[in-house]
């Protein structure tokens, strides 16, 4: 039974390998840049009103691929999401695909790179192993509401915590789905810029205020609600 388990995490080890090679050898990220998604935008539009179902479907495969192996152009796909799905629809969408992805990475963490992830950022995780046993799950919340560290690397430093992957979705969708609504927001402003008028659209300027006040503001919510039972404990011992 282990021997099974051995194979099977090889070959699953071996696949990833060779789709991250795959990436870097045909330069696939030249795909998953604002330029190409701009040149592309009314292709891409005509098909997904032809064929919604089956874009969405694509476009969650792609958006997950790419997180769970932590290969760069998320937010470039999440922006993607906005212009062409609009608003609603692309929050759906690209909340729970990169939930998935995110889940998928932790996974991999955890049974494929435990080795390799320990030695890359080992002078991290102690940080994040002191901060889950200190405030559990609400630590990774706080993380995936203000970035301290990036998006992949979130992913796989959960891995080798002992927080259950169940809670490490929940969290990550809930924790995310903000920031998610304000670049999804920003990608469907972006998408219909096509003129110099366009621009300076009262839309696109809120979107990109958003984008810049969106971490202050979080920092200053997670500051009050971590000092709050604090505050609470103090006025109860008076």
């Amino acid at each position: 039974m282990k021997q099974k388990s051995t194979l099977v995490k090889a070959g699953l080890a071996l696949v990833a390998a060779v789709l991250i090679a795959a990436f870097v050898y045909f330069d696939l990220d030249r795909y998953l840049t604002l330029a190409y998604l701009k040149e592309s935008q009314a292709g891409f539009q005509a098909m997904y009103e032809k064929h919604r179902l089956a874009v969405i479907a694509a476009y969650m495969g792609i958006y997950i691929l790419v997180a769970a192996l932590s290969l760069p152009g998320a937010a470039v796909l999440t922006l993607a999401g906005g212009g062409l799905f609009g608003l609603w629809v692309g929050t759906v969408v690209v909340s729970f695909a990169s939930t998935i992805g995110a889940t998928l990475a932790c996974l991999a963490a955890r049974f494929l790179l435990q080795d390799w992830v320990q030695n890359r950022f080992g002078d991290k995780l102690e940080a994040v192993n002191q901060g889950i046993a200190r405030e559990g799950a609400f630590y990774l919340f706080t993380m995936r509401l203000i970035p301290v560290f990036p998006f992949f690397v979130v992913n796989l430093l959960m891995g080798l915590t002992r927080l259950p992957i169940v809670t490490f979705f929940w969290v990550s969708q809930l924790g995310m789905l903000a920031g998610t609504i304000v670049y999804v927001n920003a990608g469907k402003e972006l998408a219909r810029i096509d003129s110099l008028s366009g621009i300076l659209s009262p839309g696109l300027l809120a979107s990109f205020a958003a984008l810049g006040l969106f971490p202050i503001v979080v920092k200053k919510v997670v500051g009050f609600m971590s000092r709050y039972p604090q505050a609470r404990g103090k006025e109860r011992n008076r």
